[in-house]
């Protein structure tokens, strides 16, 4: 690593990402921030008809749902912290966060379901990593989702690709950036890269590529947030 700095690529779609470059500086470390996802904002039709409270899985949920929307007063389950906080920011007053994962939060979901006068709508990605409506549902809940961002894959920049060999690591926040980072590195390899995904999940499509040499090694976090994954990178 040139001149002793720790260089950690930051994957995850803006805003996030300088969020977490933030994080990282806080830590002493050098943050190269490039996302391999951009989120676009879709437009559907936003109906609360029967709907008595509102479920979030992402930061980007609330933001591309707030837009649509300015409803305020119905119950928001967040899957985490940071989820739970936007929606507090974008003026919901009752929220309520799962601290975990998509598991996590439909379980705080149900939980709840028995005070609740109406359906569960889970304003998500258009391809979301992790199925929250199904377990609601086959448990006798009213849910569906609507898809209000959805994210799509961007080229890493030339300068990035050629500092692969000097990079401590790579943070992967979604299965969808590990697809778009295993593309890369058929064509160029890193050996001494390791990848610090959020979840076993997120890890699963850079399977092989380590006994490979195509990277240096794949850690999942021990629990689904950016806590427990920045925590890989203390000595």
């Amino acid at each position: 690593m040139t001149g002793g700095a720790r260089r950690i690529w930051v994957t995850r779609a803006s805003p996030g990402a300088e969020a977490t470059a933030a994080r990282l500086e806080a830590m002493g470390l050098t943050p190269l921030v490039d996302p391999l996802l951009d989120v676009c904002d879709l437009s559907p039709p936003v109906d609360l008809a029967g709907v008595a409270a509102l479920a979030f899985t992402s930061v980007n949920g609330v933001t591309a749902f707030a837009r649509l929307d300015a409803d305020r007063e119905r119950l928001v389950f967040a899957v985490g912290d940071r989820t739970a906080r936007a929606a507090r920011e974008a003026g919901f007053s009752t929220v309520i966060s799962a601290a975990g994962d998509v598991e996590a939060l439909a379980r705080l979901i149900l939980d709840h379901a028995g005070r609740m006068d109406g359906a569960v709508l889970h304003p998500s990605a258009l391809e979301p990593a992790g199925d929250l409506v199904a377990p609601l549902v086959s448990a006798g809940l009213n849910a569906w989702r609507l898809a209000v961002y959805e994210t799509v894959e961007r080229d890493p920049s030339p300068s990035t690709l050629a500092e692969l060999g000097e990079m401590e690591a790579v943070l992967l926040h979604s299965p969808r950036a590990a697809r778009a980072l295993s593309h890369w590195l058929a064509e160029r390899p890193a050996p001494r890269l390791r990848a610090l995904c959020l979840s076993a999940a997120v890890a699963r499509p850079l399977d092989g590529l380590a006994p490979a040499g195509r990277l240096g090694g794949v850690t999942s976090a021990p629990h689904p947030n950016e806590t427990a994954l920045l925590a890989l990178l203390t000595p």
